[in-house]
């Protein structure tokens, strides 16, 4: 029997719930904790989290927070994906990188890939890169009318790409089958090296493919607009949005200017965009970057149909470590998540070991499974833009497109992207928002994984053969554990020199109830820098004297309650220091500095100069020789 809707009034019971109630539960709870908000709005703000550009994460979202009109997947302005079916009919693209030298192992790896799963091919050719010769014996065997092929070969675009025309002759592919991108990228290139006197050249040269392209090969794209060379020297997500968008504007115009219609140079760009295990926020990047060149495409007179951005996504080489990489195939699961999630046309992500240098078969195959995993058994593909509907997603995916559009502007008024990398100000700006993010993770407020948190000194390092050699000169290229790991090798160097780690002492204070807490941040604080600890529990400051001695460290660190440290700290410190201890320091922050304590090691500490100035004095004060451990 129906029941008439009047007879189901189900939410129609409840009073409705307005946002200042929320807020008025939230300020009750946060006082509680000890926080004294003013009223509702400042407690909601309390739980206000700070993103890169200046945005920010509010903890509750509503329609009131919908931002401008997203649109339908597969019309402008593209926000909910660049096709009507989004990656539903048969997934995004799966894209597996390739840069060993060698020609007979990277046609190994090349077919057991497109065996098991990968779409299109990425060969990185040239320099001290597989040789552009050995083109055709890297891809014997493979059915060129079936899997595209992305090249990146720096300055030799133009080789590598006659070659690939030459193979698609010899090999009998028909024009309209032939699919991938030639890579020509100048400005990424002047970005890379520094080196602008070329890049008016290679510009003329890549419009040259770019006709070719669009007159012979319609699914060949003879540009590409590389924004990793800006994200990989510590760029911010509106940073690497605006230069990337910016050099688009700059080969959109070249094109034009060689006889393109718009719509024929814009379906010559692809555009590479980074993603990282910040989820929410590389979803919103990519939602942002096809807002951004709809807009240039509208006011450049494109038709709807060519101005959706063609996006390939690659894993963040930033987040990426040599130490613990395993968790690396954490790091590299949320982004490839994301970037499907965000609507990317085609995915690479870099194998797990890749910070170490060559891949291994086994990491190349992690690497495909990562997407085939999320591609047919979480069917994350299925369905067309899971992200939208979201508040949240889209609230701060139209708050990074304008951030990201003022950056733009910036760069034009300084005119145009190749001008603003030769003036400076691209590299000024990005190497500020490093130094901005550098302090972040030195004082461990952004965590890493396995290096600055939860570091295993222990671990057997793994060993790969070296990767070629990347372009250099311009942007450098960043890691966010970088500092920590530099640290680690200083850790392994004295270990190879003298038998034995960097060591420190820790004098638990009281009860494991008393101490653990403050015992075990203190361990990880001083193990993220290859110093080992060794610790004694209790009260008599004699016992703890003596624990000192017979471990061999000269430097200690408290670790209790601050109750405990009332009673106890002065008389702990005094007898180590009477022991030998040449720095004492203490895990927390007090009123007053107890008698022999040198300083406090807490929560938000600059990690990095602590653990630097630990590991000058430990290692000086062993007696070895500075320079021979540095060998």
């Amino acid at each position: 029997m129906k029941v008439p809707p009047e007879r189901l009034p189900l939410a129609a019971e409840f009073p409705a719930a307005h946002r200042e109630q929320w807020q008025q539960l939230v300020e009750g709870v946060l006082r509680k904790s000890g926080a004294q908000p003013e009223d509702g709005a400042a407690a909601e703000q309390a739980l206000t989290t700070a993103l890169p550009d200046g945005l920010r994460a509010r903890p509750l979202y509503t329609a009131e927070n919908t931002s401008a009109e997203p649109g339908y997947p597969g019309f402008p302005p593209f926000v909910r994906g660049g096709r009507p079916q989004g990656s539903a009919v048969s997934g995004w693209d799966v894209r597996q990188r390739h840069a060993d030298p060698d020609r007979r192992r990277t046609n190994e790896a090349v077919l057991a890939d497109l065996e098991n799963g990968v779409g299109s091919l990425w060969l990185e050719l040239g320099g001290t890169g597989l040789p552009i010769a050995d083109l055709p014996e890297a891809l014997s065997g493979v059915y060129l009318d079936l899997a595209a092929v992305a090249l990146d070969a720096g300055a030799e675009f133009t080789e590598a790409a006659e070659q690939l025309f030459k193979l698609y002759e010899e090999r009998e592919v028909s024009p309209g089958s032939a699919a991938g991108n030639l890579g020509a990228d100048p400005l990424g290139l002047q970005a890379r090296t520094g080196d602008a006197d070329r890049t008016d050249a290679l510009l003329a040269g890549a419009t040259a493919l770019a006709a070719r392209c669009a007159a012979d090969y319609p699914n060949v794209r003879a540009l590409t607009v590389d924004a990793l060379p800006y994200h990989e020297a510590g760029a911010s997500p509106a940073q690497e949005l605006g230069c990337a968008l910016a050099t688009g504007v700059a080969y959109l115009r070249a094109l034009t200017a060689a006889g393109l219609s718009v719509d024929a140079a814009l379906g010559q760009l692809e555009f590479r965009l980074a993603a990282d295990a910040d989820q929410f926020l590389t979803i919103a990047k990519f939602r942002a970057a096809r807002r951004l060149w709809a807009r240039v495409a509208e006011v450049s007179g494109a038709s709807a149909e060519a101005s959706a951005q063609r996006q390939h996504a690659v894993t963040s080489r930033v987040m990426m470590t040599a130490r613990d990489p395993w968790v690396n195939m954490l790091r590299t699961t949320v982004a490839c998540l994301a970037a499907g999630v965000g609507g990317a046309d085609a995915v690479t992500v870099l194998p797990f070991d890749s910070a170490l240098g060559l891949p291994d078969a086994f990491a190349r195959r992690i690497a495909r499974n990562t997407q085939s995993i999320l591609l047919e058994e979480s069917h994350l593909s299925r369905v067309i833009d899971p992200a939208g509907g979201s508040w949240y997603v889209e609230q701060l995916g139209e708050e990074l497109a304008q951030a990201a559009w003022a950056w733009f502007q910036e760069i034009e008024r300084a005119g145009g992207q190749q001008a603003a990398l030769r003036s400076g100000l691209v590299g000024e700006r990005i190497t500020a928002t490093w130094a901005e993010r550098s302090g972040k993770l030195a004082k461990r407020r952004e965590p890493v994984t396995g290096v600055s948190e939860f570091p295993h000194l222990d671990e057997q390092p793994l060993i790969r053969e070296p990767a070629p050699e990347s372009p250099s000169g311009g942007l450098p290229r960043v890691r966010r554990a970088e500092a920590y790991e530099a640290l680690r090798d200083r850790s392994d160097a004295f270990l190879a020199a003298t038998g034995e780690r960097p060591k420190l002492f820790l004098a638990s204070i009281g009860s494991a109830a008393a101490h653990t807490a403050r015992t075990t941040f203190a361990a990880n604080l001083f193990q993220a820098g290859g110093i080992a600890t060794v610790s004694a529990e209790g009260l008599d400051p004699s016992a703890f004297a003596s624990a000192l001695t017979d471990s061999g460290a000269t430097v200690a660190c408290l670790c209790s309650s601050d109750a405990l440290y009332g009673e106890h700290a002065a008389a702990v410190a005094g007898a180590l220091k009477e022991a030998g201890a040449q720095r004492v320091l203490l895990a927390g922050r007090l009123g007053e500095v107890p008698a022999g304590v040198d300083e406090f090691v807490y929560a938000g500490g600059d990690a990095i100069a602590v653990l630097t100035s630990l590991l000058d004095q430990i290692t000086g004060a062993s007696g070895a020789d500075e320079d021979e451990v540095a060998r």
